[in-house]
């Protein structure tokens, strides 16, 4: 019986130390023909010189660094630049990064909350590459992965939060967002700096219903500070009842004081003072 094929162990998960042998290990050689295509690349640049230079002389900017595919491959772990440096003409393939900051806008996603609302969330995302090799070789897109991958993490994770949380808590969402998405993208060399949620909207009718609820709220409030006032002046007007009933010249003499309050405005009121003991002994007699 012929022997069964031992079965092939399935390949472990790439891991972060997998990710970054581009900076650690040895880069591979591009064989025996390779070599020979380069020798023959060295040997027309030197029958042409100077004319040559002309396609054998790059220049990046100090923001640009440039990773160059020889047959292919890496030719270095490090990028080149920024100044001059040296290609091989119809060998090497130049990828020129942007190593600036670069800001892109999240449209507007329909997240439904942990509550059950629907609500329209965007927002900005500001990320930088800080490594040029990983996201050449690790990414075919570093810019257009970053932005799709911004709009799912907001979607996942403004999805396990209520409302209130969404409208109180934007500066702790906007980290965690930002720490998760540092996190995935730093495989592709992709730095995230921030991220910041830039509106929440609500439906129209959930609008309208949380400013009758405020307006309420409002309204209670009022009515209760306007009976608290009632009932401290209510207090203090009893007091002073009580301290002009123990003496009548002090009556009076709020009487008068009243009186010259009326006189000094500007108006066409004349009050005639009569004593109330008069008074009664007028009302007295008609009884009578």
């Amino acid at each position: 019986m012929a022997e069964l094929e031992p079965r092939r162990k399935a390949s472990p998960p790439a891991t972060r130390a997998d990710n970054t042998q581009l900076q650690d290990g040895e880069l591979p050689g591009v064989g025996a023909f390779g070599g020979l295509l380069i020798l023959l690349s060295y040997i027309i640049i030197i029958l042409l010189f100077p004319f040559s230079l002309l396609y054998t002389v790059k220049i990046v900017t100090e923001y640009e660094r440039a990773v160059i595919l020889r047959l292919g491959r890496l030719t270095s772990r490090r990028a080149k630049g920024p100044g001059l440096f040296f290609i091989l003409p119809c060998m090497d393939d130049i990828k020129v990064v942007d190593l600036r900051t670069v800001t892109f806008d999240v449209p507007p996603q329909e997240i439904l909350t942990k509550d059950s609302v629907t609500v329209r969330v965007d927002g900005v995302v500001y990320f930088r590459i800080f490594n040029p090799t990983m996201s050449v070789v690790k990414v075919e897109n570093a810019y257009n992965s970053t932005f799709l991958l911004a709009q799912t993490t907001m979607r996942s994770v403004l999805g396990t939060k209520n409302l209130s949380q969404l409208l109180s808590d934007r500066e702790a969402i906007s980290n965690e967002m930002g720490e998760i998405l540092d996190k995935a993208t730093d495989v592709w060399g992709v730095k995230v700096e921030r991220v910041e949620i830039k509106d929440v909207r609500l439906p129209a009718g959930f609008q309208r219903a949380m400013a009758a609820e405020a307006e309420a709220a409002r309204e209670a409030r009022a009515k209760v500070v306007a009976a608290e006032g009632e009932q401290n002046a209510s207090q203090a007007l009893k007091e002073a009842a009580d301290v002009l009933d123990e003496s009548p010249a002090a009556l009076q003499l709020r009487y008068l004081q009243t009186l010259n309050q009326i006189a000094g405005e500007q108006n066409h009121t004349y009050v005639f003072p009569l004593p109330v003991d008069l008074l009664m002994k007028i009302f007295g007699r008609s009884s009578d």
